[in-house]
């Protein structure tokens, strides 16, 4: 897919505009793998159409023909001719390192000082991860003691065997089948159908 922010465009002169609310600025969007497919055009109002004389193919030499930006007060212009007719306008320009630049202070506010904060404060946090982890545990680990001091050192049961949340209707959640044979002793198989466990999930 290719997007071109397109901030003005004429055609022979004339002004290329949205359809529906005249405005200068818009977008065209082209996809697709074949360069005779038509492309979308936005404008900044929210307003779509389709706009079958400008191709993806179209897009690609507007996108080679544009000048660039070096410097801030440059412009992104193009022009390029397509079947007799010449499409000339100005992209949406992109951020430089000369804007940077030529803001100054607001580029150190709103770019350079946010980012080094979030690389300080990532910084900060990988050191006091493991720090707090290790403080959680030996917090788990002083509760636990704790409650077995309170219960008075209930220990469970090494019998007990919870019943299955959902028994396995096939083995009755035994996990299992006993077969009887008249020549063997009797054997036990697994239950195919919840693994050996008893629970179906």
């Amino acid at each position: 897919m290719l997007t071109l922010k397109i901030q003005q465009m004429t055609v022979d002169g004339h002004p290329y505009l949205c359809p529906d609310c005249a405005s200068q600025a818009f977008t065209l969007d082209g996809s697709g793998f074949i360069d005779a497919f038509p492309v979308w055009g936005n404008c900044w109002n929210g307003h779509r159409w389709e706009e079958p004389l400008i191709t993806l193919g179209t897009l690609k030499e507007i996108k080679a023909a544009s000048t660039g930006r070096e410097r801030a007060e440059d412009d992104d212009a193009f022009a390029i001719v397509i079947g007799g007719a010449v499409l000339a306008g100005i992209l949406h320009p992109e951020l430089t390192a000369d804007d940077l630049k030529t803001a100054g202070g607001a580029a150190w506010k709103r770019i350079i000082k946010p980012a080094v904060r979030r690389r300080k404060r990532a910084a900060f946090r990988a050191v006091k991860r493991p720090v707090s982890n290790a403080v959680a545990a030996a917090q788990a680990a002083a509760i636990g003691a704790a409650w077995v001091l309170q219960a008075g050192g209930h220990s469970p049961d090494p019998d007990y065997k919870p019943e299955p949340i959902n028994p396995c209707a096939a083995c009755g959640g035994k996990g299992g089948h006993n077969i009887e044979y008249r020549l063997h002793k009797t054997t036990r198989v697994r239950c195919s159908v919840c693994s050996g466990t008893g629970e179906i999930d």
